[in-house]
């Protein structure tokens, strides 16, 4: 077996986003596409020669044929050893879990989440670093700044390995160990829940659960988790063979894209719960019996129930949210004299907070929550805390919420995205609400007074580093909210996400439809960004 030192040129697109590089499939099957990226990580990692990585990613297509791509390089390199899931599966949340167990150097995380898979769908390569999170924007720009000038990288010449057999292998003078894809991270969840009480819950016969794993990474740890150790009986856990094009659906587990569960949850013979997780898993959506949760108020309540739950039961150190999420949990936090945060939208921006002790949970409003278990977000973990409360609280989904508005008031939220749109008109659109913010402060919108109008920008209270031009936001002298971002999670074009916010205290006007109680911010927040006129479409790709 011998090291090969290909030549190559660089490609100009390979600056991470969010959550890594996401392109379609045939961007990334482009000649040297993949291994420039994958070499210019290795070349910005000091000190990984010997080290330890872990790999896996959500199953969707090319994850094989990338996987044994970068163990080839990772060899070439001169990394000492690495854990790759079986069949080339881990789950997002189970890569930071592996990664802190055995204290490894990082991981490669190959998954583009909730965005469509197959072959003319996404792929994406995301990186990890010692603590299990998402690689800081320091890291993400010495990656990008290597893929601008990389003009050669090394590939060990060697077969494929067996990514289905458990096992260790060697590769040249690298170990690699495919080790069980679901085993450590269930031992984790077992220290957190109680699974004993979550058990009689769902093996009662009273209580029914659908947990829809959209054929994407969750389907073996959900069948393990709920069907095996937990006794739910076998058809809780409904699309759950991880397919390569999740079985031609979009793994996004929300009200249009989870629509077979919300089917199961609205319907005439309606289950008491359920639950549907994206792609790479770590994503959640929880319904009561004809009841939607959304992600922001499930934050909220985790927050309140915190102390019901075994590993939490000593207290938070404090609660985080991004920017764009309601301001619930804020709510919950005051009350329980809890520290809360507001970071930019990225899950990277809360691994700070949690290392540092100064936050447990956290949360965003695109569906991900999790704690200073892992550090990413973490969609089955989220499913067991919501059934753990249930099982203590002996109440249902609903009753649960709407106990929380009568404590806390209901923070009436929505988010409008408009998929797609071309990038020009996106970044006109945000590019005129910024020109228009010095002028908005007491203004008159409708109904509605401007009471501040600013661009987010965020001072990191643990290393002090800063984020600027994190998203627009419009607040209201009632307390509500209006804010504008473009998403960095698409391939193609720019997503404007449009967040709308009011807070109701008056319990006899909680319940309402959203889109009803937000249709005047609605209104305003379509007027005063142009949105019909510039993006030429007529409503929101998705309303949540």
């Amino acid at each position: 077996m011998t090291v090969r030192t290909e030549l190559t040129q660089p490609y100009s697109d390979q600056k991470p986003g969010t959550s890594g590089l996401r392109k379609q499939v045939p961007i990334f099957q482009k000649i040297h596409y993949l291994e420039n990226f994958i070499q210019s990580i290795f070349d910005s990692l000091e000190g990984c020669q010997g080290q330890t990585l872990v790999v896996g990613g959500d199953g969707r297509y090319f994850n094989r044929p990338a996987i044994q791509t970068i163990l080839k390089m990772a060899a070439a390199n001169g990394i000492g050893r690495v854990l790759v899931g079986q069949s080339g599966i881990l789950s997002t949340p189970a890569v930071s879990c592996i990664i802190r167990k055995y204290k490894a150097f990082g991981g490669i995380v190959l998954s583009a989440s909730h965005n469509p898979g197959g072959p003319q769908g996404d792929f994406g390569v995301k990186y990890n670093i010692g603590n299990g999170g998402p690689a800081p924007e320091k890291v993400t720009d010495a990656i990008y700044d290597r893929s601008k000038v990389i003009d050669q990288y090394q590939i060990l010449d060697n077969e494929d390995i067996d990514l289905d057999q458990l096992g260790t292998v060697q590769l040249g003078s690298m170990t690699v160990e495919v080790v069980d894809s679901v085993a450590d991270y269930t031992e984790l969840m077992e220290s957190l829940f109680d699974f004993g009480k979550i058990k009689q819950l769902l093996s009662s016969g009273k209580f029914r659960m659908c947990m829809d794993s959209m054929h994407a990474v969750t389907g073996p740890y959900a069948h393990e988790m709920f069907e095996g150790r937990l006794g739910a009986p076998a058809g809780t856990v409904i699309n759950g063979k991880p397919l390569e094009d999740f079985g031609g659906g979009h793994p996004d587990p929300n009200l249009v894209y989870a629509h077979e569960l919300v089917e199961i949850a609205f319907g005439d013979d309606a289950v008491d719960f359920g639950a549907a997780s994206d792609g790479d898993g770590d994503r959640n959506m929880i319904l009561g019996k004809k009841f939607f949760v959304t992600p922001s108020d499930s934050l909220a309540v985790m927050a309140a129930n915190a102390h019901l739950i075994p590993g939490y039961k000593d207290g938070l150190a404090g609660v985080a949210r991004s920017m764009p999420t309601s301001q619930a949990v804020d709510r919950v936090a005051e009350k329980l004299g809890l520290d809360c945060y507001e970071t930019p939208t990225g899950w990277k921006f809360f691994g700070n907070l949690l290392d540092a002790d100064k936050a447990t949970l956290c949360g965003e409003e695109s569906f991900g929550t999790s704690s200073n278990h892992i550090r990413e977000k973490d969609g089955l973990w989220a499913v067991l805390f919501w059934l753990n409360i249930v099982a203590e609280r002996q109440q249902s989904v609903e009753e649960i919420v709407t106990d929380h508005w009568k404590t806390y008031g209901q923070n009436y939220y929505s988010r409008h995205d408009y998929e797609g749109v071309a990038s020009d008109k996106a970044n006109t659109l945000m590019d005129n609400l910024r020109s228009a913010l010095p002028s908005m402060p007491g203004k008159k919108l409708k109904s509605y007074t401007v009471e501040y109008a600013d661009d987010f920008s965020y001072t990191d209270p643990v290393d002090g580093s800063t984020s600027a031009k994190q998203g627009i936001r419009i607040g209201f002298t009632d307390g509500s909210r209006i804010v504008f971002r473009l998403s960095g999670t698409g391939t193609q074009g720019a997503t404007v996400r449009v967040y709308i916010e009011s807070y109701e205290a008056d319990a006899s006007k909680h319940g309402v439809d959203p889109q009803e109680a937000l249709g005047e911010l609605v209104a305003i927040a379509n007027q005063v960004a142009q949105i019909r006129s510039l993006t030429g479409m007529d409503k929101p790709t998705v309303i949540t």
